[in-house]
């Protein structure tokens, strides 16, 4: 059976100057108006965070930031 470990992570909202997340009332969600620089700063994370292993599971967001969910496969 596979075992997994998680880790919850935060990013200020600091690190971003315009971000509008968008979600309809039937619950599709996009990012709209997001520069591109900003862009960056997710896939710097992504890419960091994956070349250690880590899968996003889940983002929240919220007026002080972002709250990433991670998980990865324990050996």
């Amino acid at each position: 059976m596979k075992k997994f470990e998680y880790e919850i992570t935060t990013i200020p909202a600091e690190k971003f100057t315009h971000l509008v997340y968008f979600c309809t009332d039937r619950g599709e969600c996009e990012f709209q108006q997001l520069p591109s620089d900003e862009i960056e700063v997710f896939e710097n994370l992504l890419n960091e965070r994956g070349s250690q292993g880590w899968e996003l599971s889940q983002l929240l967001f919220g007026n002080g930031g972002v709250v990433a969910f991670w998980k990865r496969e324990i050996e």
